[in-house]
């Protein structure tokens, strides 16, 4: 979390791994004269750290532990001191998400509970719930309808309306094969990103009313953060692999098809293995089924053995397609329409600010980096 020349790091393993005892500081780190960064509060909480949320226009800083309670502080304006304003519990274990909307002067949280809440920040009073499928790691909210995001574990999405002291279940849809692990709101375009541990990015098109659901292939491991630059409509994904990708959403993308089913290949008309009969009347061996990504027919492997990326249809990287459709896809076709940058760490958290440019990374080597991202996101 960043403002001015600071910004707030949750540690919740800093010691070093042969040591037992976790580090459950909180610490706010300034840049001094030097260059470089140092702690201006080191506070040490009652339990280990789990999230954290934010508003520099507060300096309200909401933090979750690992016991279900959420501890409300208030930074000086020096960033020099912490001052605990509120703790309460929000839920039975864990608390995942944070998220404080200035607007409502609410705090939504999800939980390992696997419950979805929201308070009043000024009371600490509990205004509703809502009890999702499984735990939640992803959680937006749009101030103008006032609908709240929630993705879970289990790879959907739930869309919730929330109102004063009560909430209604607008719909749920899902796309992954994987768990929900991050989700990004677009409240200008009505654009909802998701990511995934299945790897993958859907850009979800909520204001179009049309169903579109876009498809983005760029990492190796799940993805660990989304984060969206409105001026340039530019997507910063992170993931597990260390890969930090930035998609250029200003162009027409086009929806992946529905993979075709079939018994036989498409192309060739050769049985798939499970075909007996027409394997029995052709006297041919059954083939192994694959499919085009372009087309979505169903081929064999003699028919799909070229590979290229489709940029415009997500997979920056090359996949299987049809001999016919390799053929059709133009050199403009394949140009790349997102930029790869290796931040040599497994990222377990993000955070970028628009206004500088900034995007900051932690990893699992227990390391914090800051990076300059204007010269891709301009």
């Amino acid at each position: 979390m960043m403002h001015s020349a600071w910004y707030c790091v949750i540690s919740r393993n800093g010691l070093p791994s042969s040591s037992s005892v976790l580090d459950v500081t909180v610490r706010v780190w300034l840049k001094r004269d030097s260059g470089q960064y140092w702690p201006s509060i080191y506070h040490a909480m009652p339990s280990p750290c789990s999230c954290m949320s934010f508003n520099p226009e507060t300096r309200r800083l909401s933090i979750g532990l690992d016991n279900g309670t959420i501890s409300e502080f208030i930074l000086s304006e020096d960033y020099n001191k912490m001052t605990l304003v509120k703790s309460y519990q929000a839920h039975q274990s864990r608390v995942i998400m944070i998220l404080f909307v200035l607007e409502m002067e609410w705090v939504l949280s999800t939980g390992q509970d696997k419950h979805f809440t929201w308070h009043c920040s000024e009371s600490g009073q509990r205004l509703g719930g809502y009890r999702t499928s499984a735990g939640a790691c992803g959680l937006q909210f749009d101030v103008e309808t006032r609908h709240v995001f929630v993705g879970d574990h289990s790879g959907q999405v739930t869309i919730l309306k929330l109102e004063q002291e009560s909430c209604s279940l607008v719909t749920t849809f899902k796309g992954h094969t994987g768990g929900v692990t991050a989700l990004c709101w677009d409240p200008i375009q009505r654009v909802l990103f998701s990511g995934s541990s299945d790897h993958s990015i859907i850009m979800w098109d909520i204001g179009g009313r049309k169903g579109t659901a876009i498809e983005l292939q760029g990492h190796n491991d799940k993805v660990q953060s989304l984060s969206y630059a409105h001026h340039t409509r530019q997507l910063i994904s992170c993931g597990a692999d260390g890969g930090i990708v930035v998609w250029n959403m200003d162009v027409e993308r086009q929806e992946t098809p529905e993979w075709l089913d079939s018994d036989s290949c498409q192309k060739c008309d050769q049985p798939f293995f499970w075909n007996f009969k027409q394997m029995w009347d052709s006297k041919k061996i059954g083939l192994r089924q694959h499919h085009c990504r372009k087309c979505g027919k169903a081929v064999c492997g003699k028919c799909s053995s070229k590979r290229s990326s489709i940029p415009l249809m997500g997979f920056e990287f090359e996949v299987r397609v049809c001999d016919s459709c390799h053929e059709s896809i133009t050199d403009e076709e394949r140009a790349p329409t997102a930029t790869f940058h290796d931040s040599k760490h497994n990222i377990v958290h993000v955070h970028f600010d628009a206004t500088r440019g900034w995007l900051l990374t932690s990893g699992t080597d227990k390391v914090i980096k800051l990076w300059d991202m204007t010269p891709v996101v301009s």
